[in-house]
């Protein structure tokens, strides 16, 4: 990697540590409920007008069931405003009802966290329904994860209770103390920025170049002109205008990073001027998906009583993290090797950036975008400020590869902390039958129940990714939207499943997923893989809670140390990562060794 390579990713870490520290000792108070007295009263106002026992302890189960309902609500919520919208307001534009079977994708995927678009947002989605069904969702279903993570704090921090909190006063707290007043500093910074906020209609603006075009030359009856042999006179004509889309950009910009979320408000996502025009507004953005998940960490930490535990779990996500860049950024440098030998030059120069800058913004350029990626698939977000489908084999390995782990190194807002915090579970499991010993997790026992729900937890995804992938490959629905036949369609389609599983929404763009057959069999993907992990979270936080801690003895496996660690790592790559080893190889590691001529 070159040194500014090197610069940009030392500054990112340092920001993300320095920011995320006092933020994780706020979401710790906010986990144990230690708020200032007017954030208390005014929460009571809050839930007396909800109804008496609206905020009092729940069981697993209970918490459960109304996390499912709230979002099951929010699926249809979601739904009707986009089959609606045409007669509803601020749809300047008149934008006409989404189509049942992508109304159904996008509602799901907004639900859950996952953002997925099979459209694009400024000529499907008006702006009444980015901000009422969109931008909602972006906060709650950010909270959803928070409030899972927190619940399974508690089981870890409890000392045989029942409960594991409530639902809906988690939901609120992360809502309101915590993803809005962040959310409107950071949108007011992007503002200043250039990130747009308005209601406009879509302005038509006078273009610098205008483009020349011929057609043929009307008469005032609306007939075409003919010549002496019979033939329309063409006329040379000039259009020097443009249309450019409008909209509350900035608000939605906000959340879609710090609540990890992703989706775009416009097509080209973060790689579009109004919604990401400099590089200070593109390191906020990359700063803001890392901040919340990098926080829980140190929220954890204190939660449990041992700071150290958080440490360790953020130390693991980091190690993963800078791996993932080091891959990227050099094989994005690097350029493609077939082109080289074509007499192509892409040695970085004054006069050029070098490298595989297709699909990549020169505003940002290789080091930024490589980055870019890396954060926003490794934090189960999707925003892109680049094209991922045409990254080189190795870099689009990379995306992949983030996402396969299971959105554990940092993560979505609480999704990544309990799906890191699962695989520490099986860690410790491991260690205890290599030396012959119960396992304990944080003063713990790890039983038979507690793996059982650990692993299916793991399991959900890989089962969904593969299954949907075989299906795709198999039918003639899932091939039909293949533009890439061979190493790169397949790669397309495996990313698709891998972004709808794991809940982060990127994809290999070359694949035409707005269809009936992905529109549908994606959005039960992904409801599945993010409520298919959320329950037997629950269950496992239910178990613990349940369960003494016992006193550290001569026996404990240290939690905070280097070797769990590693310890740690190895079983995120090898049980989160195996499962996946033939199917990458028929994708991108094929591909990779494509770019090479045969001797």
């Amino acid at each position: 990697m070159s040194s500014s390579a090197w610069g940009l990713l030392a500054l990112f870490l340092v920001l993300v540590l320095a920011l995320a520290w006092p933020l994780g000792t706020y979401l710790a108070a906010l986990c144990a409920g230690r708020l200032p007295r007017w954030m208390l009263q005014t929460e009571a106002a809050w839930f007396r007008l909800a109804g008496a026992g609206s905020a009092a302890p729940m069981r697993w189960t209970q918490y459960t069931y109304a996390l499912l309902a709230f979002n099951l609500l929010g699926v249809l919520a979601v739904y009707a405003l986009q089959r609606s919208q045409a007669w509803l307001p601020l749809n300047p534009q008149g934008l006409g009802a989404v189509t049942p079977d992508s109304a159904f994708n996008t509602a799901v995927s907004f639900v859950t966290n996952t953002n997925w678009q099979g459209y694009s947002g400024e000529s499907t989605m008006s702006y009444l329904t980015q901000m009422l069904a969109l931008t909602v969702q972006n906060f709650v279903s950010a909270a959803t994860g928070i409030a899972v993570v927190f619940a399974l704090i508690r089981g870890f921090a409890a000392r045989s209770v029942a409960s594991i909190g409530n639902f809906w006063l988690d939901l609120t707290r992360a809502t309101v103390w915590l993803l809005l007043p962040l959310s409107l500093l950071l949108a007011l910074a992007l503002v200043g920025q250039g990130v747009i906020q308005n209601f406009s209609p879509y302005q038509t603006v006078p273009t610098v170049e205008p483009q020349s075009y011929t057609q043929p030359q009307l008469n005032a009856e609306g007939q075409a002109v003919l010549d002496a042999q019979g033939q329309p006179v063409q006329e040379s004509l000039s259009t020097a205008t443009q249309v450019l889309p409008m909209g509350p950009v900035a608000s939605q910009e906000a959340i879609k990073m710090l609540g990890t979320n992703g989706g775009g408000f416009f097509n080209a996502n973060s790689a579009h001027p109004f919604e990401n025009p400099t590089a200070l507004s593109n390191l906020l953005q990359m700063l803001a998906i890392f901040l919340i998940p990098a926080a829980l960490c140190f929220a954890f930490g204190q939660a449990v009583g041992d700071r150290r535990q958080g440490w360790a779990v953020l130390a693991a996500m980091t190690v993963m993290f800078v791996a993932a860049v080091l891959v990227i950024t050099p094989a994005e440098q690097a350029g493609n090797p077939q082109l080289s030998a074509l007499g192509a030059d892409q040695l970085a120069s004054a006069q050029q950036a070098g490298g595989n800058m297709e699909g990549k913004e020169t505003r940002f350029g290789i080091n930024a975008s490589s980055l870019f990626t890396v954060i926003t698939t490794a934090a189960s977000c999707g925003a892109v400020n680049t094209m991922h489908d045409s990254l080189t084999p190795l870099g689009g390995l990379v995306p992949l590869v983030m996402m396969q782990l299971g959105e554990v190194v940092f993560g979505g807002v609480g999704t990544g902390l309990y799906g890191m915090l699962v695989f520490a579970v099986l860690a410790v499991f491991i260690a205890g039958l290599m030396i012959g010993r119960t396992p304990e997790y944080l003063g713990k026992k790890i039983e038979a129940y507690e793996m059982k729900m650990g692993s299916i937890a793991i399991l959900v995804t890989p089962l969904l990714v593969l299954a949907g992938t075989a299906v795709a490959v198999l039918t003639e629905a899932g091939r039909a939207g293949v533009a890439n036949p061979g190493a790169h369609g397949f790669s397309e389609i495996l990313y698709a499943f891998s972004s709808a599983a794991n809940n982060n929404g990127s994809a290999f763009a070359g694949l035409s997923a707005n269809t009936p057959f992905y529109n549908l069999s994606l959005g039960w993907v992904m409801w599945l893989g993010r409520f298919g992990v959320i329950v037997p979270v629950l269950a496992l936080a239910g178990a613990l809670a349940r369960k003494q801690r016992l006193p550290v003895s001569a026996g404990t496996l240290p939690t905070h140390g280097p070797l769990f660690v590693v310890l740690l790592i190895g079983t995120v790559l090898l049980v989160g990562l195996l499962n996946y080893v033939p199917v990458l190889a028929l994708g991108p590691v094929v591909e990779h060794f494509m770019l090479f001529p045969t001797h």
